[in-house]
Protein backbone atom coordinates (compact mmCIF):
# COMPACT_ATOMS: atom_id res chain seq x y z
CA UNK A 1 0.00 0.00 0.00
CA UNK A 2 1.47 3.34 -1.22
CA UNK A 3 2.04 6.33 1.97
CA UNK A 4 -0.60 8.19 -0.55
CA UNK A 5 -3.49 5.25 0.05
CA UNK A 6 -3.13 5.32 3.57
CA UNK A 7 -2.90 8.97 3.80
CA UNK A 8 -6.80 8.66 2.51
CA UNK A 9 -7.36 5.75 4.52
CA UNK A 10 -6.46 7.60 7.90
CA UNK A 11 -8.44 10.38 6.49
CA UNK A 12 -11.85 8.31 6.02
CA UNK A 13 -10.80 6.52 9.69
CA UNK A 14 -10.79 9.75 11.78
CA UNK A 15 -13.64 11.53 10.06
CA UNK A 16 -16.27 9.75 11.17
CA UNK A 17 -15.38 10.01 14.62
CA UNK A 18 -15.20 13.50 14.10
CA UNK A 19 -18.70 13.48 12.64
CA UNK A 20 -19.85 11.10 15.57
CA UNK A 21 -18.47 13.31 18.11
CA UNK A 22 -19.58 16.98 16.55
CA UNK A 23 -22.86 15.82 16.17
CA UNK A 24 -23.78 12.86 18.42
CA UNK A 25 -21.53 13.65 21.24
CA UNK A 26 -24.11 11.61 24.03
CA UNK A 27 -24.73 8.29 21.44
CA UNK A 28 -23.76 4.78 23.20
CA UNK A 29 -21.54 3.97 20.35
CA UNK A 30 -19.92 7.55 20.52
CA UNK A 31 -19.39 7.32 24.34
CA UNK A 32 -17.86 3.34 23.53
CA UNK A 33 -15.63 4.53 21.11
CA UNK A 34 -14.38 7.03 23.19
CA UNK A 35 -13.93 4.95 26.51
CA UNK A 36 -11.95 2.90 24.55
CA UNK A 37 -10.04 5.55 22.21
CA UNK A 38 -10.56 3.17 19.24
CA UNK A 39 -9.86 5.42 16.66
CA UNK A 40 -6.64 6.87 18.17
CA UNK A 41 -5.24 3.83 18.71
CA UNK A 42 -5.67 1.96 15.48
CA UNK A 43 -4.17 5.71 14.17
CA UNK A 44 -1.25 5.18 16.60
CA UNK A 45 -0.82 1.43 15.16
CA UNK A 46 -0.55 2.91 11.87
CA UNK A 47 1.92 5.91 13.44
CA UNK A 48 4.04 3.50 14.36
CA UNK A 49 4.66 1.55 11.05
CA UNK A 50 5.64 4.94 9.29
CA UNK A 51 7.47 6.49 12.05
CA UNK A 52 9.43 2.79 11.74
CA UNK A 53 9.91 2.62 8.51
CA UNK A 54 11.01 6.37 8.27
CA UNK A 55 13.21 6.04 10.74
CA UNK A 56 14.88 3.02 8.37
CA UNK A 57 15.39 5.02 5.57
CA UNK A 58 15.88 8.54 6.77
CA UNK A 59 18.14 7.47 10.11
CA UNK A 60 17.30 8.81 13.52
CA UNK A 61 15.54 12.04 13.65
CA UNK A 62 16.37 15.38 14.41
CA UNK A 63 14.61 17.71 15.81
CA UNK A 64 17.14 19.97 17.15
CA UNK A 65 16.62 23.12 14.57
CA UNK A 66 13.56 24.06 12.51
CA UNK A 67 16.07 23.15 9.35
CA UNK A 68 16.71 19.90 10.67
CA UNK A 69 12.75 19.02 10.82
CA UNK A 70 11.75 20.73 7.26
CA UNK A 71 14.61 17.74 6.12
CA UNK A 72 12.65 15.46 7.67
CA UNK A 73 9.37 16.72 6.52
CA UNK A 74 11.03 15.68 2.92
CA UNK A 75 10.59 11.82 3.54
CA UNK A 76 7.55 10.24 2.31
CA UNK A 77 6.97 8.12 5.13
CA UNK A 78 8.00 10.70 7.80
CA UNK A 79 5.14 13.16 6.05
CA UNK A 80 2.75 10.31 6.26
CA UNK A 81 3.42 9.73 9.88
CA UNK A 82 3.42 13.29 11.07
CA UNK A 83 -0.10 13.54 9.46
CA UNK A 84 -1.15 10.65 11.13
CA UNK A 85 -0.15 11.93 14.84
CA UNK A 86 -1.85 14.95 14.37
CA UNK A 87 -5.01 12.87 13.61
CA UNK A 88 -4.87 10.80 16.63
CA UNK A 89 -3.74 13.02 18.83
CA UNK A 90 -6.18 15.99 17.83
CA UNK A 91 -8.97 12.97 17.99
CA UNK A 92 -7.74 12.62 21.65
CA UNK A 93 -7.86 16.65 22.52
CA UNK A 94 -11.57 16.23 20.88
CA UNK A 95 -12.45 13.70 23.29
CA UNK A 96 -10.76 14.93 26.40
CA UNK A 97 -12.99 18.16 25.78
CA UNK A 98 -16.20 15.91 25.63
CA UNK A 99 -15.00 13.75 28.82
CA UNK A 100 -14.52 17.22 30.61
CA UNK A 101 -17.88 18.53 29.26
CA UNK A 102 -19.56 15.69 30.90
CA UNK A 103 -19.43 17.81 34.58
CA UNK A 104 -18.98 21.74 32.94
CA UNK A 105 -22.40 20.93 30.58
CA UNK A 106 -20.81 23.20 27.81
CA UNK A 107 -24.68 23.77 25.27
CA UNK A 108 -23.99 21.20 22.48
CA UNK A 109 -23.71 24.45 19.96
CA UNK A 110 -21.36 25.78 21.93
CA UNK A 111 -18.98 22.41 21.88
CA UNK A 112 -19.40 21.96 18.23
CA UNK A 113 -17.15 25.00 17.41
CA UNK A 114 -14.49 23.38 19.81
CA UNK A 115 -15.12 20.26 18.25
CA UNK A 116 -14.85 21.48 14.81
CA UNK A 117 -11.85 23.98 15.30
CA UNK A 118 -9.88 21.53 16.89
CA UNK A 119 -10.55 18.75 13.95
CA UNK A 120 -9.50 21.83 11.52
CA UNK A 121 -6.88 23.55 13.35
CA UNK A 122 -6.00 21.96 16.50
CA UNK A 123 -4.88 24.54 18.91
CA UNK A 124 -7.30 27.13 17.84
CA UNK A 125 -10.37 24.80 19.22
CA UNK A 126 -8.55 23.60 22.28
CA UNK A 127 -8.20 27.15 23.12
CA UNK A 128 -11.67 28.30 22.33
CA UNK A 129 -12.54 25.20 24.72
CA UNK A 130 -10.23 26.41 27.21
CA UNK A 131 -11.96 29.99 26.90
CA UNK A 132 -15.42 28.69 27.21
CA UNK A 133 -14.42 26.25 30.08
CA UNK A 134 -12.84 28.93 32.06
CA UNK A 135 -16.10 31.66 31.56
CA UNK A 136 -18.53 28.58 32.30
CA UNK A 137 -16.44 28.31 35.64
CA UNK A 138 -16.83 31.76 37.17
Amino acid sequence: MTPTQVFSIVGMIAMPMWILMIFLPTWKVTKLLIKFKVVPLILSFIYAIYIVQALFIGGMMDFGSLASVMKLFTEENAVLAGWVHYLAFDLLIGMWMLHQNKTLRIHQLLMAPCLLGTFMFGPIGFLLFMVIKLIKQK
